[in-house]
């Protein structure tokens, strides 16, 4: 059985937003959910009052929106995630109730560490759940927050950033499907992120703290590292790439940036492994079909 997959898309459409209206009048979708009614007069009244194509700025008003896509880009859900100075609330709801019980909350839930820790620079992020909700309470709890403090009616629970971190250390020790990155291309892809400062790593940042990181003697010859060559299938297209540093990136001959979306995709991972990866308009199905060079297997060591 697949892995669960969520995407988080920052874009709002109009059918996305008659995608939330459809959620919000199901009385057992929005039963915990305390603005529901509050959600869909705003919903209805934008639709009424404004005919563009994408309404994402409407609705990141006081916080951010996201549409929860599974790996067939099918929306079943969304995410807000409102800061208030260092901390960072998240509300999740999975409107399509066909897809209740895959999981995908927990995957959803990650997504929005992800965004709320590495995009959002959040201190501690924030959960308060109704106490009924026995699968949000879940799947909060499997993600790593603990309970702050209750009352009659709700739960609190958060996950600080520190946690979070060592979190993902941790857990990619357990992960059969973890990467693995050099101690040398560590250094130098931290130093990328450092200077960067910018959403665009964001999945690069967050790479490099969940992967195992190894002496470059000792890396497997067939994990893509800095500077391999690997031969590629996306989706139902071949291709051939380098994966290189920002600087030495050029299409033209195949070299492509750590930086871009298939380029953080693929570091680490292994000849054979397959992954979903959200691209800006799509998900993309790609898979390492064959590591053609690297450079640690070569003895090519450098700075």
């Amino acid at each position: 059985m697949s892995k669960p997959f969520i995407s988080l898309c920052p874009e709002i459409t109009r059918a996305n937003a008659l995608n939330l209206m459809d959620w919000l009048e199901d009385e057992s979708v929005t039963r915990y959910l305390s603005d529901s009614r509050h959600v869909s007069r705003f919903i209805e009244q934008v639709l009424g009052r404004v005919q563009l194509p994408i309404l994402t700025h409407l609705f990141n008003q006081g916080g951010r929106f996201f549409m929860a896509y599974d790996r067939h880009d099918v929306p079943v859900g969304f995410v807000r995630l409102v800061k208030t100075g260092a901390d960072c609330e998240m509300v999740l709801v999975i409107g399509d109730r066909e897809q209740w019980g895959r999981k995908l909350g927990a995957s959803a839930i990650r997504e929005g560490m992800k965004l709320a820790f590495f995009d959002m620079r959040a201190d501690k992020l924030i959960a308060k759940i109704h106490v009924d909700n026995a699968r949000s309470l879940k799947a909060f709890l499997r993600c790593g927050f603990v309970l702050e403090n209750e009352t009659p009616s709700l739960k609190s629970f958060s996950l600080l950033s520190e946690h979070y971190l060592r979190q993902l250390r941790e857990s990619a020790l357990d992960d059969p499907a973890g990467i693995y990155i050099t101690e040398i291309d560590e250094a130098r892809l931290r130093t990328i992120v450092a200077l960067e400062h910018d959403s665009d790593v964001m999945e690069l940042e967050h790479e490099i703290e969940r992967a195992i990181v190894v002496d470059a003697r000792q890396v497997a010859p067939d994990i893509v590292t800095m500077n391999s060559k690997a031969l590629l299938r996306l989706d139902d297209e071949a291709m051939e790439v380098f994966l290189v540093y920002p600087e030495e990136a050029d299409d033209s001959t195949g070299k492509l940036s750590v930086c871009s979306d298939i380029g953080t995709a693929i570091l680490g991972y292994k000849e054979g492994d397959a992954i979903d990866w959200r691209m800006p308009d799509r998900t993309r199905h790609i898979w390492i079909e064959k590591v053609l060079y690297q450079p640690e297997a070569e003895g090519d060591f450098h700075l």
